[in-house]
């Protein structure tokens, strides 16, 4: 016979428990406001080092590039050196990135000096989060979580304007700037209020599997980063694609055959982090071609300058701010399951509707479209990143972290490809190299489809899955225990 479990409502955050998660929110808001500002200010760089705005994607690309070769061994690196220790460190190559890109010369300097920056970016966020999940209780997981993501989102929300501003009124060069004193507020926060956690028992680095894993994902995204405007020579980009197609299942392979691979493959065993990978990683496909698709159909479709595009384009942000603080309300009310299927479904249909938006839309309306569909893609992030590690014990969040953002810069990598791919697919089909306003409706409902396919790993949770983390009350049966625990 079934039991229905009780238990007392979980305690509130304590104030070091409540900074941590902002602290690391500092690396996230430099990260995310980076982003959104150098997409707006392309042009102005690109002109200032004498350089096609096109090639500059280079930079983006030299950024993903380093965030997939050196995330693998962030849990490593905090389990070795310590989560304070390599967060602090992580901070300071950012910044140097970032003092670097400011005083960029030229396209080769610039393009390093972002490289530096994802080296600083891969440990730093990473890490972050597992000293936020190992810090608070399960029960107030979700909380925590919502703490750290809320003054992130400040980044997307003032990126685009900030860009043009910027631009506009200063230099482009301020842009990596205004990270230094943010860089410096967190590192003194890390230092009085982080714990040096690590692992007193730690696993040798998987060399080979490092080498193997980073090498093959780099190609891919070079790959992936160079196709369609053929920002590579084109024999660059295939050379790319068979490199990836050696390496990543020659790490595949590697790793069932040693006892602690840089990326666990194992942990998709259970189900709850199986869902939030795959998924997940559908979800962020859709949803990761917005910030690529929106601003260049509101500036090449609409002929809308920069300023004011980015004056729309941040009231999705401005939902996801809105609704965050209401995730855990949620989650105890409906459980993960649920609230993740429905909502799947919800956010990618907004998704789609952006395609509908014509020069003649009124700004409000497409405010009010943005702003809804901000506030569903937030829920969908927030039940994704917590219950990933729902089922698993402290130990493993560490590989769990390093496997989770791996998954999360490929996923969102790919939907600016897809994106860029339907876009002049959409072209080639009416016979033009040109893109045109009507080209972004067929991109948006292809990227909508990637996105609502994520339903179907979410269908196949139980409903009782995850409710230690959104502590909703279920009924214990032994349908719910997850794989190798009792």
């Amino acid at each position: 016979m079934a039991l229905r479990v009780s238990r007392p409502m979980p305690r509130s955050l304590t104030l070091s428990q409540r900074i941590v998660p902002l602290t690391v929110a500092t690396a996230l808001f430099m990260e995310n406001t980076d982003s959104t500002v150098i997409a707006t200010a392309l042009p102005s760089i690109a002109a200032s080092l004498h350089e096609d705005p096109i090639a500059l994607k280079l930079a983006l690309t030299a950024y993903l590039v380093s965030l997939a070769i050196f995330i693998p061994v962030s849990g490593w690196a905090a389990d070795r050196f310590g989560a304070r220790t390599v967060f602090r460190a992580a901070l300071c190559v950012f910044l140097a990135g970032s003092l670097a890109c400011a005083g960029a010369n030229g396209l080769g300097g610039f393009v390093a000096a972002r490289f530096l920056q994802g080296m600083g970016g891969a440990m730093m966020v990473p890490v972050g989060r597992l000293v936020v999940l190992r810090s608070a209780p399960k029960a107030q997981l979700v909380t925590a979580l919502s703490y750290l993501t809320l003054p992130a989102m400040v980044g997307p929300v003032i990126g685009p304007p900030l860009g043009g501003l910027i631009t506009t009124w200063l230099d482009w060069r301020w842009i990596f700037f205004i990270n230094v004193p943010i860089g410096i507020v967190g590192f003194i926060l890390a230092t009085l209020y982080f714990e040096d956690l690590r692992e007193e028992e730690r696993p040798p680095l998987d060399v080979l599997g490092f080498l193997l894993l980073g090498a093959g994902l780099a190609s891919l995204m070079l790959g992936l980063a160079s196709l369609g405007r053929h920002l590579l020579p084109v024999s660059v980009t295939w050379g790319c694609f068979v490199a990836a197609c050696l390496l990543l299942p020659g790490y595949f392979w590697h790793s069932r055959r040693v006892a602690h691979p840089v990326v666990r493959l194992d942990l998709l065993r259970y189900p709850t982090f199986r869902a939030a990978v795959t998924g997940g990683s559908l979800f962020r496909i859709g949803t990761g071609a917005i910030p690529f698709l929106l601003p260049l159909m509101l500036q090449i479709g609409f002929g809308l300058d920069a300023l004011r595009s980015g004056l729309i384009t941040f009231a999705a942000a401005g939902g996801a701010m809105f609704v965050k603080t209401m995730a855990p309300a949620i989650l105890r009310r409906f459980g993960f399951r649920r609230v993740m299927v429905v909502n799947a479904v919800l956010a990618s249909a907004f998704l789609a509707v952006n395609g509908l938006f014509t020069a003649q839309t009124p700004h409000l309306v497409m405010l009010a479209v943005l702003f809804v569909g901000g506030c569903c893609r937030s829920v969908q992030f927030t039940c994704v990143n917590a219950i990933a590690y729902a089922d698993l014990d402290k130990p493993q969040m560490s590989a769990a972290t390093s496997f989770a953002s791996v998954a999360q810069q490929l996923s969102l990598s790919l939907g600016v490809t897809f994106g860029a791919l339907a876009l002049e697919g959409t072209a080639a089909y009416h016979g033009r190299t040109a893109i045109e306003a009507s080209d972004f409706g067929p991109a948006f409902l292809a990227v909508a489809v990637i996105s609502l396919l994520s339903v179907f790993p979410f269908r196949a949770l139980t409903p009782e899955a995850g409710a230690e983390v959104s502590g909703r009350q279920i009924a214990a049966t032994p349908s719910n225990a997850a794989p190798g625990r009792s």
